[in-house]
């Protein structure tokens, strides 16, 4: 059996998908049903979001029992209550005496332009994700709520690449772990740090090879006029990160933003106006720190190489290509 190199190889934690191909759209559980701290990082501008306020450090409540990602825009958040419902269900929950409340925050990506805008994830989409839930490796790509991600849209969304979702890990000194789970739907174009390479991005109109973004936006009369309200809110990467360090929920809120950094070696332009990037970080054991730097460098690591895992295994869908499909 190969060796699980994605974030359910933290313990507790197990991923399930809800794909619904025909549609486009789909969502994506983390569950750790006995609860974890957690916290979160928005730095994009334009974000969907569910339950993001009790992530703040100072917030009373520390645990939270899964992480919900899905498309179908604001419409998606729905599937958030068949979450709620799975858990319930089987008696997970924050204790307030009375009754046992799941604490599930939840992030969407914009994907209603993409096959049928009237498929959404709801209530069973939700359920159904947690029931697929496993602590296998997490399956990759067209998938769950990277079904209807694009990336690589600077030229318009019938221009674009196919994103997805992607997962990775590393060990860190002293036998700790770190990992990261990425749904990738960016405004900019995916990029290999390592190399500088273009994987993923805008295809040129008449030719339908990659082009890239930086290029013409640093000559802006390359591009063709454009309707930029048509791009409004309709790309965001989402990303979990999970680690066995223990870490308090001030110190996940720093963690969490680190790994945006991962976000900017990869997508570019990342953070926009028209992106919602979101990071959630998760502490689900109790390992030491392996030092000062060696945690937050790691982790940016690991959630640039989820986003390329993203768009390298996501296979065309609803006439948008695959990366591997396309031309540089």
């Amino acid at each position: 059996m190969a060796e699980n190199r994605t974030l359910t190889a933290l313990p507790g934690l197990k991923v399930g998908h809800w794909t619904d191909l025909e549609g486009g759209t789909g969502c994506t559980v983390v569950l750790a049903p006995q609860g974890v701290r957690a916290s979160v990082a928005v730095q994009g501008l334009a974000p969907g979001s569910r339950e993001l306020a009790l992530l703040d450090p100072e917030r009373t409540v520390q645990e939270v029992h899964a992480i919900l990602l899905t498309g179908g825009s604001a419409f998606g958040l729905a599937a958030a209550q068949g979450v709620v419902q799975w858990l319930e269900e089987r008696g997970y929950g924050y204790d307030t005496g009375i009754a046992r409340v799941p604490i599930v925050p939840a992030a969407v990506i914009y994907d209603l332009s993409f096959g049928n805008p009237q498929a959404r994830p709801g209530p069973e989409a939700g359920y159904a994700a947690c029931q697929a839930a496993s602590s296998e490796p997490v399956a990759m790509g067209t998938v769950g709520a990277g079904t209807g991600a694009t990336v690589g849209k600077i030229l318009g969304p019938q221009h674009a690449v196919k994103g997805g979702l992607g997962s990775a890990w590393a060990p860190l000194p002293g036998g700790a772990q770190v990992a990261a789970l990425a749904v990738v739907n960016a405004l900019g174009d995916v990029y290999d740090p390592s190399t500088g390479t273009l994987v993923a991005g805008a295809r040129d109109p008449k030719t339908g090879r990659m082009v890239g973004a930086r290029r013409l936006l640093q000559n802006p009369q390359g591009l063709p006029p454009m309707n930029w309200r048509d791009q409004e809110a309709r790309n965001t990467t989402l990303v979990v990160v999970a680690t066995d360090v223990a870490l308090s929920k001030a110190e996940l809120r720093a963690l969490a933003h680190q790994a945006h950094d991962g976000l900017a070696r990869t997508l570019d332009p990342a953070h926009t106006a028209f992106d919602g990037d979101i990071v959630f970080a998760l502490s689900v054991g109790e390992r030491p720190r392996p030092g000062p730097v060696i945690l937050e460098a790691v982790t940016a690591w690991v959630v640039a190489e989820a986003v390329l895992q993203a768009v390298r295994r996501a296979t065309g869908l609803h006439g948008i290509p695959g990366a591997s499909e396309v031309t540089t």
